[in-house]
């Protein structure tokens, strides 16, 4: 049972709500919350029921599931209104499509001249199911984000435009040091609040998710971005 685990990994999902805010919402003691966290105490049945009515998730998922991730690798949960902007993609199927696919968008921002340049990307859900577990391929887009000004006079590709959106999104520090699982729970670990808070993801005619790596300070992040309503 991961009761008590889920119980702290929902309520930093609800705004970082406090044990004392849960047992007002549960009718019960701050005391009484943080025997549920230590799993020294198991709320009555009608108790779990109005857990999972209120993080929205099931009874199951709530007792067994496994909802924690490696929370000292993420941070700053936060939305975000991007402004519009206009940028060039590059999309590549193969085994590992993600170097490629940016080392082709660098050439394209080398011959811009854009000396510090902003490339995101993106899965391409556009496989076969042959492709994907016969030949374990997936697609990737890289995409230069065109700043004002820039000269794109020679850019070998079309160039899309994206009105403001709003996203939401989560800061990972270091997320190459365990990439197949750090960048995935970026994702999950977003849903995860999407679902807790009721947040609504949003398609149309734009980008509705992607990934931004930087070094700051020396050290490498990456901000991954959903698109919602």
């Amino acid at each position: 049972m991961n009761l008590g685990n889920n119980l702290q990994y929902l309520r930093r999902m609800m705004n970082r709500m406090t044990q004392e805010e849960l047992a007002e919402r549960m009718g019960v003691s701050r005391q009484t919350v943080s025997k549920w966290e230590l799993d020294t105490a198991t709320p009555e049945l009608e108790k779990l029921v109005e857990l999972a009515k209120l993080f929205n998730v099931s009874l199951d998922e709530l007792i067994n599931g496994d909802m924690d991730t490696d929370d000292e690798h993420y941070f700053n949960i936060r939305a975000e209104v991007l402004k519009p902007m206009d940028y060039a993609m590059y999309g590549v199927l193969s085994i590992e499509p993600e170097d490629d696919a940016i080392a082709h968008v660098k050439k394209w921002v080398e011959n811009c001249g854009d000396n510090d340049p902003k490339i995101i990307g993106w899965d391409l859900p556009i496989l076969s199911q042959e492709q994907i577990n016969v030949y374990r391929m997936h697609g990737y887009a890289a995409a230069w984000v065109i700043p004002e000004g820039a000269n794109t006079e020679n850019l070998p590709a079309e160039i899309h435009h994206q009105q403001e959106q709003k996203y939401i999104a989560i800061s990972i520090k270091e997320p190459f040091t365990a990439p197949f699982r750090l960048i995935p729970g970026g994702y999950k670990t977003l849903m995860d609040y999407m679902k807790v808070n009721g947040i609504e993801g949003a398609a149309g005619d734009f980008i509705d998710c992607f990934e931004y790596s930087y070094i700051k300070d020396g050290t490498e992040y990456m901000d991954v971005y959903i698109a919602v309503k």
